[in-house]
C-alpha cells in the first residue's frame, strides 16, 4: 500500500478543501401557481409537474 513520502501542509489541505462546501438548491417558479419549487420535483403547494396534476390537494370537501 503507497504511503505519502511528505506531510501534506496546511496550506494545501486547506486550499484542497476550500470548495468544499454546501450550496443553496436552485428554485424555479411553477408555470402553474407561482410558487417556488425545487427544479425536476413536484410543485409542493398545487401538486403538478410539467403540466399534469400528480397530488391532488386536500381541500375540505363541503356537504
Amino acid at each position: 500500500m503507497a504511503n505519502p513520502k511528505y506531510k501534506t501542509s496546511h496550506s494545501k489541505t486547506r486550499r484542497r478543501r476550500a470548495n468544499i462546501h454546501l450550496t443553496m438548491p436552485s428554485l424555479t417558479t411553477c408555470p402553474n401557481c407561482k410558487a417556488p419549487m425545487l427544479t425536476h420535483h413536484i410543485c409542493p403547494s398545487c401538486g403538478k409537474y410539467r403540466g399534469k396534476t400528480i397530488l391532488k390537494s386536500e381541500e375540505p370537501q363541503e356537504n
